[in-house]
This record gives structure tokens, C-alpha cells and sequence, in this order.
């Protein structure tokens, strides 16, 4: 019955949603898959492993792998894939536990108060106090990691040899490029605290050697050019309409004809279904400081005017899409 077109299930998924978003966080804090990294175990096994009270963690252990983020065999509940790969603690891969940190401590409260955007438009008050800068840095550098790890997986970097992000708010995306292509070099071109955070990043990578830091302002003052591969990563949602026309007309004078274009970012479309998880970070960015999600055609739009051909676009696992375009 629940498949048939009127049936209220949908309806009631999608409006307890936060109950296992809650849950998935709380999961994740508390230590729930990095207990099962040690092996399959039972609510009373993963008790004793986290530290937790034995009926909650047969609710927590129930409700993860009711969205299919545990496995559950007579009573004994183990990691998916993805939970051992992303939420366990494992060395050597990513780690996403502070991104659903950030989540639950930052952005849940402004969804909270998110009918109060909705009426005004405007979004509420980003607290930065405290720890909630950590909070914030953490989560956004580590969902951004996992979006350079997934366009990493899904473009060629081989046939490029020198590579500009542009504006760039994590040089995470560098080091993937410049691990896929070993001959590959790259200049981050961008200010503030997001140099400093990229200096640290490459010094852990090793690639110190490999990619150059300019200081600037994506909208003013000389770039670098000659550049076979450009990335705007993140940057369009950070900016208004006249801004990322600038900012994508500086980027096509920093590419020598033929380059490609890389603009990674989180568009609306105009397909008879939306993609989910772009509409969802619309109301995500709009709650959380006011910045955009554009329509896909409106930045096609940018693009052509400031001498770029739009050739693709790459919609990545879990993560945002990519305008692939190419330097007129």
C-alpha cells in the first residue's frame, strides 16, 4: 500500500527526518561505528564499547541501520562500508565525524528558527563564539575534503600541468589534483585565514613544493595566468551576481585558450526533479548566512559572457555539482 502515488508515506519520512539525522549525529559522538570498528558486536557489546547505556545503544544501533548505515544479523550489528569508511575512525581515509559535529552543533539551531527566513528572507545569526569557530572550520574544511576526494574520482587530471584555484576556500582540492597527476603544479590564489589553513594542509601533504600561495582578492588586483586548469571551488554561493560575473571574467584571463574550467558549487536546475541535495543546501546556505545557491542556467550565463563555452556538468557522490567549461 505505502507504494501506491496517494499514500502518506512519503510525507511522514521526509517530516522525521531530524529524528534520524539527530540520531546519525548522536551516533557518531558517542561512538557508536567506531566501536563496531572493532568488529560486529551486540547493543549490549556496543554499550560496553562506547560507554553508553545498553538501551540507548539499541536505539541508536536500530535506528542507523533502519537507513541502512548498519548492518543487522541475529541481533549482532556491524558497520556498512560507508560507516567503516567515513565514520570509524579508520586511518588513512576521511573522516567525516566533524563535519556531522559542525551539523549538529551549528547548523541545526539555525534550521530551528527556520521559518523566521522563510517570512523575511533573511537568515538568522551566525555565532562564531567560543568553540563554534572550530566547530565551523572543522565541518566546512572536512565536507570540503570530501568534495575534492569525489571530483578527484570523477574527472581526469592527467592531461593538465599547471593549475589555479582561484578564490579557492580549501586546498584540499589542489592536493587531490596534484596526487592524481604527478606532474601537475598549482597556485592557490586567496586571502585572510583561508591561506593560512592551506599552508598547513599542504605541509602535511607534501606538496609544499609543488604549489605556489598568492595572497588576493579574487574581484581586484593582479592574478596569475597561464593557467592550462582553473578551479572555482565554492566561490559562486559566496558572492552576489555582479561579483561572479567579475570574478569568472578574471578567471578566463588567468586561463590560456583551451583551458578548462572547473566551477564547483551547489545549482538549481531546471530538470523535472531537482536534484535533492543541491535544493536542500539552497535553504542550508540562505538559514545559515544568507549566501546562494544560483540556478545552473544563470551561471551559464556568466560563464559565456565572460568567453567560457559551458561543455558538461558532473553531479558528484554526496557532494556538489561541477560546470565543466572551456576557455574561448
Amino acid at each position: 500500500m505505502s507504494s501506491l502515488p496517494d499514500s502518506p508515506s512519503k510525507i511522514v519520512d521526509v517530516a522525521i527526518g531530524y529524528m534520524a539525522a539527530k540520531q546519525l549525529f548522536a551516533a557518531s559522538e558517542a561512538g557508536v561505528f567506531a566501536a563496531l570498528a572493532e568488529g560486529p558486536a551486540t547493543a549490549a557489546e556496543i554499550a560496553e564499547r562506547a560507554g553508553i547505556p545498553a538501551n540507548v545503544a539499541r536505539i541508536l544501533a536500530d535506528a542507523m541501520s533502519s537507513i541502512d548505515l548498519l548492518t543487522r544479523t541475529n541481533g549482532v550489528y556491524a558497520n556498512t562500508p560507508a560507516t567503516a569508511r567515513y565514520l570509524a575512525g579508520s586511518a588513512g581515509d576521511l573522516d567525516l565525524r566533524k563535519f556531522l559535529a559542525f551539523l549538529d552543533a551549528v547548523s541545526y539551531g539555525h534550521w530551528l528558527g527556520f521559518i523566521n527566513t522563510v517570512r523575511t528572507g533573511k537568515p538568522g545569526t551566525l555565532d562564531m563564539s567560543g568553540d563554534r569557530m572550530d566547530l565551523f572550520m572543522g565541518g566546512v574544511m572536512t565536507y570540503n575534503a570530501l568534495h575534492a576526494k569525489m571530483l578527484a574520482d570523477n574527472f581526469d587530471f592527467s592531461p593538465y600541468t599547471k593549475v589555479l584555484d582561484y578564490g579557492g576556500l580549501s586546498v584540499s582540492f589542489l592536493v587531490e589534483a596534484l596526487s592524481a597527476n604527478s606532474s601537475l603544479n598549482g597556485t592557490f590564489f586567496s586571502g585572510g585565514p583561508l591561506v593560512e589553513a592551506a599552508r598547513g594542509v599542504l605541509a602535511e601533504a607534501g606538496l609544499n613544493d609543488r604549489v605556489e600561495i598568492v595572497e588576493g582578492d579574487p574581484l581586484e588586483g593582479d592574478i596569475p595566468t597561464g593557467f592550462d586548469l582553473v578551479f572555482l571551488e565554492h566561490v559562486a554561493h559566496r558572492y552576489d551576481d555582479e561579483q561572479n560575473r567579475v570574478i569568472v571574467k578574471r578567471a578566463r584571463e588567468a586561463a590560456v585558450p583551451g583551458a578548462k574550467l572547473l566551477l564547483l558549487d551547489f545549482f538549481l536546475d531546471n530538470d523535472d526533479k531537482q536534484r535533492s541535495i543541491d535544493a536542500l543546501h539552497a535553504g542550508e546556505y540562505l538559514t545559515i548566512d544568507g549566501t546562494i545557491v544560483y540556478p545552473e542556467d544563470q551561471v551559464h550565463g556568466w560563464l559565456t559572457e565572460a568567453g567560457w563555452t559551458p561543455v558538461e556538468t558532473l553531479s558528484l557522490p554526496g557532494s556538489p555539482r561541477v560546470i565543466v567549461a572551456e576557455a574561448r
